[in-house]
């Protein structure tokens, strides 16, 4: 008899967790592992903001997936999803076929512009390392140029930043660390450059307590951002974007060389448009994170929705929840395997901690309030922490954030 087949797609957070416990917890005879990932690396979401805004290297947000997975245990694939067969238990590929026993579905994230008019084609998304690292080059090309090129503007070395969420707070944060070295790289007078904020709440960082966010806010602020609170972009064009306030009756354009949409996000749309059961385009997972309309199928991260209790607001979509997930899947995959009963998911909230820059942040760790440099020092133990679950200690000090060596 064959071992059972276990095929894990996409290598995020909820993805390689699981592919990398199910390495430890199962043995060769015990069932066949597959991961399929549309590139050879992973990265860290959650550091992506830095490498968009040029404070880290894109590299440095990455590593090569067989330097991570034990590859004597997992077969690796680097394809593209396109479809899930789950009648037949085989994945469609966009060179091939794999069929399954077990299949985890860990495909991500899409940019969810919400129909805002001209948004996908004149504005950045921070999605991915190539879209970090074009934002990054693209910002680096209006300053190199302005100096040099008879046709710049002013409003060339304006970036407007769409959404005052976690993401657009912390790209905020590593944009006022960065600026100040580009104008002094290319001469440019700092108080030339504006950095504006659009968001349509009347506060940043609505999952934060209020003290917390105007920390946040009030900290940027004094490193020149300006932020438009209940204001929303109807239009983005390439000179830049209309913005309306609440109420108001008409429309103001403000132009700028780079526009940067951290608004909002969408569930890959492969499990929805495969005939999976799916809430808002995530897959409602049971207790035990498989799909509601089958049981040899799981999820994990981006593409799971997963509620406390009936009734309640799900989860939102974390690397820690995610991480969390991939470590039950695991677990429950080999107690499948064994015969055994399946564990329930009880998700153990840590905090969140918002980075503002190297220096500065905000968070809540353990239901401790933290600012300033503890919040981005916590912020950095975080990231460490990531890197030893996943690849050990040998991991944690080539990619680490806090220099042991």
């Amino acid at each position: 008899m064959s071992n059972p087949r276990i095929l894990i797609i996409g290598a995020g957070y909820g993805g390689m967790i699981t592919t990398v416990n199910l390495a430890k917890e199962l043995s060769p005879d015990d069932a066949d592992i597959t991961l399929v990932n549309k590139h050879n690396y992973h990265y860290q979401t959650t550091w992506l903001h830095e490498a968009a805004a040029g404070t880290i290297h894109h590299d440095r947000t990455r590593m090569l997936i067989k330097n991570v997975i034990n590859t004597n245990r997992v077969h690796f694939v680097q394809d593209s999803v396109v479809k899930i067969d789950k009648d037949n238990k085989k994945v469609i590929l966009k060179n091939g076929e794999l069929s399954y026993d077990y299949l985890v579905v860990g495909l991500g994230f899409e940019s969810n512009t919400f129909g805002i008019k001209g948004l996908s084609e004149h504005a950045f998304s921070i999605r991915s390392v190539n879209t970090a690292r074009k934002i990054r080059e693209h910002i680096e090309y209006k300053f190199a140029s302005y100096n040099n090129d008879p046709d710049a503007k002013d409003s060339d070395l304006t970036l407007v930043v769409g959404g005052a969420g976690l993401s657009g707070v912390e790209f905020l944060g590593e944009l006022v660390d960065r600026i100040p070295g580009l104008c002094r790289e290319y001469d440019i007078d700092q108080n030339k450059v504006k950095i504006i904020d659009v968001e349509g709440m009347p506060m940043v960082l609505p999952p934060f307590e209020r003290d917390l966010a105007e920390y946040a806010q009030r900290y940027l602020e004094s490193k020149g951002v300006i932020f438009k609170l209940g204001t929303f972009i109807k239009e983005a064009t390439p000179d830049g974007v209309f913005v309306q306030k609440k109420d108001a009756e008409k429309m103001e354009e403000i132009k700028a060389g780079t526009v940067v949409w951290t608004g909002g996000v969408k569930a890959s749309h492969i499990p929805a448009d495969s005939g999976f059961k799916t809430n808002r385009g995530k897959i409602p997972v049971t207790d035990d994170l498989r799909a509601p309309d089958d049981d040899h199928v799981f999820a994990v991260g981006d593409v799971a929705v997963v509620f406390p209790a009936e009734g309640k607001r799900p989860y939102p979509p974390t690397a820690q929840i995610a991480v969390q997930e991939g470590e039950l899947v695991a677990r429950n995959l080999k107690h499948l395997i064994k015969g055994e009963p399946t564990e329930k998911f009880v998700y153990k909230k840590r905090g969140t901690v918002a980075s503002l820059g190297n220096h500065q942040g905000i968070g809540v760790v353990y239901d401790k309030k933290l600012k300033g440099k503890p919040a981005a020092a916590m912020k950095k133990v975080i990231d460490d922490r990531y890197l030893l679950e996943l690849g050990g200690v040998g991991l944690m000090l080539r990619k680490g954030k806090l220099n042991f060596l």
